[in-house]
């Protein structure tokens, strides 16, 4: 009776295995789980969030007991505010570091490298019209940390390699080669190193240095002060010397380009190069713009199929019109140089542009011997050099050539191994420079 047979299960052991097998069987069902609640539609809270609200300070009478706990929760929220304070304090290089991270941000989303192109019209807050070297005009976005209130028509802008989206601004818009053109440092020739030329420096000076110091005389005499000067004459007279004279005296910002400079490859940068190189010389004014060899953009118009000879001319026209727009207080001076003035525009070079036209001939014999003195003052001569000799020669010497006889002679000494310059030394380097000079090339070296 106490033990069961066995085959056959106890009561309710069966039932019990039954029931494991249908949980192993059916998984379970997770539980129900209201959704998180969103705030998209619905209308933020007004007052201040439950984090920074106060708390409520009973009893609600005014008593002491209330003003106690007030107090209290006062002097809470000051030691809140220093720790705060102190946290930032003590953390500069993570605040730092974030604008770094914000700055990278930004460069990367600038792009790199990026084009340069001119702002030609603003759409509206976001859009704009621009034109590039290339010449197409692009519609472009303006991103959002570009700063609008430098955008102005004509500025320089920044634009995105790829997208031509505008990225920035530059302050400065004035062409790079303008500020190259800039004579920072003046230079070390003054009028004392010029042999002669006293009627020219005399002229130059009423012409350029008077007007920019003392402009009331002008006024006083009732005329108007030259607008530019051009210095002409055969090559090695002395035109670019005085320039850099006129630039040692003068505080004047002087400005000093080759005509050749001008001519740009593409259509419209040449004129656009000789209006950045008036405005810079206005905006420092006064000033002194001095165009060496004037003669490679202002010779005479004529018909031309070229496109390169059709620009060149568009350069001089650019010209013609700057010199034409100074205003009367002649706060800008031009100077030009040039050893060819017969090839040059008649429109260039007539009273009203070009107000003076000062010549540099030959030296004559106290011009010679004033070089002579000049350019021997610092040799060591023997006592058989007479320079008076090379002084009266009849030859046509120019002051650069006399320059070079100077220092062929000392060449000529060294080679020697000798320290002092003789009689032989001048007359064979007289010989070789004049040979230099009126033959050119010897005879039958291109037949």
């Amino acid at each position: 009776m106490g033990n069961t047979p066995s085959g056959i299960p106890p009561p309710g052991q069966g039932q019990g295995n039954q029931q494991s097998d249908k949980d192993k069987k059916e998984p379970q069902k997770k539980k129900w789980e209201p959704p998180l609640p969103t705030r998209v539609g619905k209308k933020k809270r007004r007052g201040p969030s439950a984090a920074s609200k106060l708390p409520d300070v009973y009893p609600t009478t005014r008593c002491r007991l209330r003003l106690y706990k007030l107090e209290r929760i006062k002097d809470y929220l000051l030691l809140e505010e220093e720790f705060i304070q102190n946290q930032e304090r003590a953390k500069p290089e993570s605040r730092e570091e974030k604008f770094e991270e914000d700055r990278s941000k930004v460069d990367d989303l600038r792009g790199s490298p990026m084009a340069v192109g001119t702002l030609e019209e603003i759409i509206d807050d976001d859009h704009a019209i621009i034109s590039t070297a290339s010449g197409p005009e692009f519609y472009v976005t303006i991103m959002s940390y570009v700063d609008k209130d430098l955008l102005e028509p004509g500025c320089q802008v920044l634009l995105h390699h790829k997208t031509q989206s505008i990225v920035g601004v530059l302050q400065d818009d004035a062409d790079p080669m303008v500020s190259v053109m800039k004579l920072d440092k003046a230079p070390t020739e003054s009028y004392a190193d010029i042999g002669g030329l006293d009627a020219q420096i005399q002229e130059i000076k009423e012409s350029v240095e008077l007007p920019l110091t003392h402009p009331e005389l002008y006024e006083e005499m009732g005329i108007k002060p030259p607008k530019g000067v051009i210095l002409y004459g055969v090559p090695g007279t002395g035109k670019t010397l005085l320039a850099k004279a006129v630039a040692n005296q003068t505080s004047a910002t002087f400005l000093r380009v080759v005509g050749s400079e001008l001519i740009q490859k593409y259509l419209g940068d040449g004129p656009k190069l000789v209006r950045e190189l008036f405005r810079v010389a206005e905006e420092h004014a006064p000033s002194i713009v001095f165009i060496d060899e004037i003669d490679a953009i202002g010779t005479k118009r004529y018909d031309s199929t070229s496109g390169g000879e059709r620009e060149i001319q568009r350069t001089m026209l650019e010209l013609l019109n700057q010199l034409d727009g100074f205003d009367t207080r002649g706060d800008v001076k031009v100077i030009m140089a040039t050893n060819r003035i017969e090839s040059l525009d008649p429109a260039l070079i007539r009273p009203g542009r070009i107000d003076r036209k000062i010549e540099f001939p030959l030296p004559d014999v106290k011009t010679k011997r004033h070089i002579f003195k000049l350019h021997t003052s610092r040799m060591s001569l023997s006592e058989d050099v007479d320079l008076e000799e090379f002084v009266m020669t009849k030859d046509d010497l120019s002051g650069a050539d006399i320059k070079a006889v100077c220092t062929e002679a000392g060449l000529l000494a060294l080679r020697e191994r000798r320290m002092r310059v003789t009689k032989v030394d001048f007359t064979s380097a007289r010989e070789k420079v004049l040979y230099r000079k009126n033959e050119g090339t010897p005879e039958g070296l291109y037949l």
